[in-house]
């Protein structure tokens, strides 16, 4: 069987299954009660859990006469029930998707998506799709989001709770999710270590999208591609195959692939604070 999360419907399917029609499913998009994915053309689509979501919100709106505000918090209210039976732990299995552990973090800070959203500098409905789905949001942006709940990407990506490896053979690396565009990261040590080590392997024009700033010290190796890291907004570090940087993470620092190619890095973090 096939992933629910694979099969996308356009705007007038969705609209048809919902039972209303695609001016109003645009209507509660700018309300922010439904955000849809879109395609690599700019056109909307929706998911299965999308159109779940719209006919709870069509429900809503009919059967209970609720507004918009209403309807997005009744919304709210069933998504932290459904934390609370199927997350025992915010930085528990990394299956269980980590947009999801950062929505229980919200739900638990007593947050709402607006407030959040508005205190990191991002649109509600960029935060709204990354807490369902997964998807959708910067490195820079995860990076804030985990510092704001004063946790970090590594633990919510499940590395501490994955069993301690001496030995990783090659292929057998496990993965961050991939939340942010271009970018994946394998594991290279797993368990709870004194150096987060990883292989990044980013897309062309892949980045940061911004700066950020942590506790501790960083190792980066290129292996293939070229790489650009700017230290403090104003020193720029042009890296290719063999070139290595280390550098005080308590700067603020931002990267991209420069290559038209994969860029392929060896980066070491200690302690473990990204």
């Amino acid at each position: 069987m096939s992933d629910p999360e694979t099969v996308h419907y356009k705007v007038a399917e969705a609209a048809r299954l919902a039972g209303v029609s695609a001016s109003t499913l645009r209507l509660w998009e700018s309300q922010g009660l439904v955000v849809p994915g879109r395609s690599e053309t700019g056109h909307r689509q929706y998911s299965a859990d999308d159109v779940a979501r719209l006919k709870k919100i069509s429900w809503y709106r009919a059967a209970r006469g609720l507004n918009p505000a209403a309807i997005r918090e009744a919304l709210e209210a069933e998504d932290a029930a459904s934390d609370a039976v199927s997350t025992p732990s915010v930085e528990g299995d990394a299956a269980q998707g980590v947009g999801r552990k950062f929505r229980a973090l919200r739900h638990a800070a007593g947050k709402t998506l607006e407030q959040v959203a508005g205190d990191i500098g991002i649109a509600t409905s960029v935060l709204s799709t990354f807490e369902r789905t997964s998807q959708g949001v910067t490195f820079r942006v995860m990076h804030d989001l985990a510092e704001y709940y004063g946790t970090t990407v590594s633990k919510l990506s499940g590395e501490d709770d994955v069993e301690q490896r001496s030995v990783v053979r090659a292929g057998e690396w496990n993965f961050w999710p991939e939340t942010s565009p271009g970018v994946v990261v394998q594991v290279l040590a797993d368990g709870r270590n004194m150096m987060d080590c990883h292989r990044f392997l980013l897309s062309p024009g892949a980045s940061s999208d911004g700066a950020y700033r942590h506790e501790g010290e960083e190792f980066i190796h290129v292996l293939s591609g070229r790489f650009e890291m700017v230290l403090d907004g104003d020193e720029f570090h042009d890296l290719g195959p063999g070139d290595s940087i280390y550098f005080d993470s308590r700067r603020h620092h931002s990267w991209r692939n420069r290559h038209d190619g994969e860029t392929v890095l060896i980066w070491i973090n200690t302690p473990p604070t990204f």
